[in-house]
């Protein structure tokens, strides 16, 4: 979208305050916190998509960047109880979960020797038998067997009970995992920071405070690492703002965080299963007041086994610019949560059509963003046909 559409559109609006809005966007100023529960309490959709459209495209054009990569997830055992978790299973009857030797875990990666994958993502449960040696024995076989492939593991929520158990610091254990092949953090357990909520939804676990020094020491010690936030729950709009106010605050520090994904609470089969899901259009909005408020964060992804396919592809015109990988069907933590993708794997060839149907220019990317292959010219037929391709 061009400066005289956007101008456009701000220029109509008729609520002053929004108007403000619009304009300090278009001139790439910051939002205060103020300003973010505005656009959640009275902005449209429409209103909000355009500007995060045009954020969106003056980043990236048309860019949509994706990558091909695989999960494992060792357990869903976990000593935690969060009530909005479909997944795991109390470690007092982990005789209904699974958990997975080393042999086991080497097992799946080996099945992705000789295919062009570029990052494993490693995250679970917290089984009090899987502790921080365990899990550095499992990093350096990895890395042993394949050195390239980039290690993207284990959420705060995982590394504080690691690393407490172990009697470490977050720094000293963060340079264990570190030295034992750990590449970058994903973004999972941040849920949502406020205190008040947390105690509501998963009161056990590492607060806020700590997730936020976790991925610091992760930052300070070189690694990259990925940032969420789980809303449509009992959270406010406050809340959400809050949320994404501590992590821009972290990121000017230490500019370490790579993308942002939101993630839908979904009510299949917990604790919260009361609560209703949010609508489509609060997704959408959701996505939009995120890009224009995290103006730091040069990525927002939509985790598209989360969403669906058609509500992903739907995001990004909404500011998204990432719709995560080909995954493979091992990853459990949504499908059993009730989300639309119940086995969810894409092959290269789907991705990039599912990106090219709205518009959008496929890139693959590795874990940090850079560019390995541009597939807006590449024939489908020769993606399908292509083994290393797919």
């Amino acid at each position: 979208m061009d400066h005289s559409a956007i101008n456009a559109i701000v220029a109509a609006e008729k609520n002053t305050g929004l108007r403000a809005i619009g304009n300090k966007v278009i001139k790439g100023e910051r939002l205060s916190r103020e300003e973010g529960v505005l656009l959640f309490e009275e902005a449209s959709l429409p209103f909000v998509g355009a500007l995060a459209n045009f954020v969106r495209e003056k980043l990236h054009g048309n860019k949509t960047y994706f990558n091909r990569n695989f999960h494992i997830e060792p357990t869903n055992v976990c000593v935690f109880t969060c009530k909005f978790c479909s997944y795991s299973r109390l470690y007092a009857h982990k005789e209904e979960g699974w958990e997975l030797s080393i042999d086991q875990m080497m097992h799946i990666v080996k099945k992705y020797d000789g295919q062009p994958v570029t990052e494993v993502h490693i995250v679970g449960g917290v089984h009090p038998k899987m502790q921080l040696s365990f899990f550095a024995d499992l990093l350096k076989q990895i890395k042993a067997h394949r050195p390239d492939l980039h290690i993207k593991g284990f959420t705060a929520v995982e590394l504080d009970y690691m690393f407490r158990k172990a009697k470490l610091t977050v720094d000293e254990g963060m340079k264990v995992l570190k030295e034992a092949g750990l590449d970058s953090l994903p973004g999972g357990g941040a849920e949502i920071f406020a205190p008040a909520v947390r105690q509501q939804i998963c009161d056990d676990k590492v607060d806020g405070k700590g997730w936020l020094e976790i991925h610091k020491a992760a930052h300070n010690a070189g690694m990259h690492s990925n940032a969420t936030m789980l809303y449509g729950h009992v959270e406010s709009y406050a809340d959400r703002v809050d949320h994404m106010d501590q992590l821009r605050s972290l990121q000017d520090e230490t500019k370490g965080f790579n993308t942002f994904i939101p993630l839908k609470f979904r009510n299949h089969d917990n604790e919260m299963s009361h609560i209703p899901e949010v609508s489509v259009i609060e997704d959408l909005k959701l996505y939009a007041i995120a890009r224009l408020y995290m103006d730091n964060f040069p990525h927002l992804k939509a985790y598209w086994p989360m969403l669906g396919r058609k509500n992903a592809q739907l995001t990004l015109a909404f500011g998204v610019n990432d719709i995560d990988g080909t995954i493979d069907d091992t990853t459990k933590i949504y499908s059993m949560a009730g989300s639309e993708e119940q086995t969810p794997s894409m092959t290269t060839g789907e991705l990039v059509t599912l990106i090219k149907q709205v518009g959008r220019q496929p890139i693959e990317r590795d874990t940090l963003y850079k560019e390995i292959r541009d597939y807006t010219d590449v024939p489908l037929a020769t993606i399908d046909a292509n083994p290393l391709l797919n």
